[in-house]
């Protein structure tokens, strides 16, 4: 690895960015940080979601454990997040805010009833935090239950702040992931031996389709240097074609492409930045304990 690479430090460039996706390069540091910051953003952003549900009456076919669970995991929207303190947060003189849903259908016709995250009635106290999709009239809603006739269910649904870390609900995002930058250089003067019919082989073997050869220069070219995944394949192939070392690639340590995608609880860009807010918090609880251990020690 190139020392001179984490001389400026971390830095990150915004490559494509949405209401719901992210993504962003993130260099001048090494995959320990850039680990830490893809698990944050998976267990330690928070988000609201239903945590309590009280059932009154359900003579559905899904029993309230079911029940329970599939309401749990309805994304709610949580730009109010901030204002609410988790169970672990709140002070011994400080209650914990609930967000107190409820339903209440019965199904009265002969049609099969389909109750969504959308029959939820909310909170007056908390009127932005909805099932996503809940003030979009085209949206059908996460189907909660399907009913018959003389069916009913009536229940209340307490929700609560949460991380991904105490469980999944409060996860704030459906993917988080990033890769290793490839760093790629071909030698075209050892490659010029080969046929047209063997450089097709050659960008061929690679499942991804990270080469093209252009037949009008005669030389291989890289045609999306993010799309090889290190598999290793092309390598082989040109040890096979008897031109080992044409084709040189080396894996960045200093370099990573991330990709985030929101479940819709909360922008995307909002969990990226308090993903970085507490990590950044982490960073200064270790340096002080550090400093306190050290101030010990003397």
């Amino acid at each position: 690895m190139r020392a001179e690479a984490f001389v400026t430090g971390p830095k990150i460039e915004i490559r494509k960015l949405d209401e719901a996706t992210c993504e962003f390069y993130l260099t001048g540091t090494d995959v320990s940080i850039a680990n830490a910051l893809r698990r944050v953003i998976l267990a330690e952003v928070p988000t609201i979601a239903i945590e309590l549900v009280e059932i009154e009456t359900n003579t559905t076919v899904l029993n309230d454990e079911f029940l329970s669970h599939r309401l749990g995991l309805i994304p709610l929207v949580s730009v109010d997040v901030h204002n609410m303190k988790t169970i672990y947060e709140a002070g011994e003189d400080e209650e914990v805010q609930d967000v107190v849903m409820s339903l209440d259908i019965v199904c009265t016709t002969e049609d099969t009833l389909n109750v969504t995250s959308n029959d939820l009635i909310l909170d007056p106290s908390y009127p932005r935090v909805a099932p996503i999709g809940y003030h979009d009239r085209d949206a059908r809603g996460i189907l909660i239950v399907k009913m018959r006739k003389g069916q009913e269910l009536k229940l209340r649904a307490i929700a609560r702040k949460g991380i991904g870390k105490d469980h999944a609900k409060w996860n704030p995002v459906a993917t988080a992931v990033f890769q290793h930058l490839a760093e790629i250089k071909i030698d075209n003067a050892m490659l010029s031996s080969l046929t047209d019919e063997q450089r097709d082989a050659l960008c061929d073997a690679d499942p991804k389709g990270t080469f093209k050869h252009n037949r009008i220069a005669q030389t291989i070219e890289v045609e999306d240097p993010e799309l090889y995944q290190f598999d290793g394949e092309v390598l082989e192939k040109a040890n096979e074609l008897g031109v080992p070392g044409a084709i040189d690639i080396i894996q960045r340590e200093d370099a990573f492409l991330f990709k985030i995608e929101s479940t819709g609880a909360r922008p995307v860009a909002d969990i990226v930045t308090s993903a970085f807010e507490v990590l950044q918090h982490k960073l200064v609880t270790l340096e002080n304990g550090l400093e306190h251990l050290l101030t010990q020690n003397v």
